[in-house]
C-alpha cells in the first residue's frame, strides 16, 4: 500500500524564516535586498492583442490593451522588477504579464471572486505581495537617503484651557 503523505513542509505552513535568527543562519537563509525602484529598461509586453473582427470589440479591446502597457510599465517601475530583470528569473515575465492582463480585468466592476482569487495567485507568484516576497527570499530594502529628507513631525504645543467647576471651588 502506497501512503500518500499528509504532512511536511509547504508553501507557507508556520512562520516565515526570520533572516536574523540563529536557526535561519544555520540553515542559510538569506534575504535578496531589493533597490526600491527599478530604473532599467521595460521589456516589451509579452503577451498578444486579440482584435476581433466587430468594430465595437475592437475598440473596446484597444482601450484594454493600452490599460495594460500602461499597467505593465508602471509595474516595471517596481522594487520586484529588479529581480524580474535578471537573466535567471527571465522566465517570470510572462508570469507579471498575466498579472497585469488579469489586473486589468479585475479593474471592471463586474469581476468575479474566481479572477481575484486569480489575481493574488499571480501577484504571489511573482513577489508582489508580502507572503510572495518571503517565499522569493526578496526583501525590499530601505530608502535612507529619502527618509533623510522626510520632514520630522514636530509635536504641537497645545494651550491649556481652564475648566469651571461645580460647587464650592476655594
Amino acid at each position: 500500500m502506497v501512503r500518500v503523505g499528509s504532512g511536511g513542509a509547504r508553501n507557507r505552513s508556520g512562520p516565515a524564516p526570520d533572516p536574523g535568527s540563529g536557526r535561519s543562519d544555520r540553515r542559510g537563509v538569506v534575504l535578496t535586498a531589493l533597490p526600491t525602484s527599478y530604473d532599467g529598461p521595460v521589456p516589451e509586453f509579452p503577451l498578444p492583442q486579440a482584435l476581433p473582427d466587430d468594430e465595437d470589440a475592437r475598440a473596446a479591446l484597444e482601450w484594454v490593451f493600452g490599460r495594460e502597457l500602461e499597467l505593465w510599465a508602471q509595474t516595471w517601475r517596481l522594487p520586484q522588477a529588479n529581480a524580474w530583470a535578471l537573466p535567471s528569473e527571465s522566465w517570470r515575465v510572462r508570469s507579471v504579464a498575466m498579472w497585469v492582463r488579469l489586473s486589468v480585468r479585475c479593474e471592471q466592476p463586474d469581476v468575479g471572486a474566481a479572477l481575484l482569487a486569480q489575481l493574488h495567485r499571480f501577484a504571489d507568484q511573482v513577489g508582489l505581495t508580502t507572503a510572495g516576497l518571503a517565499e522569493m527570499g526578496w526583501q525590499v530594502a530601505a530608502d535612507e537617503v529619502s527618509q533623510r529628507r522626510e520632514p520630522v513631525a514636530v509635536p504641537v504645543k497645545r494651550e491649556r484651557r481652564l475648566r469651571a467647576v461645580a460647587g464650592d471651588a476655594q
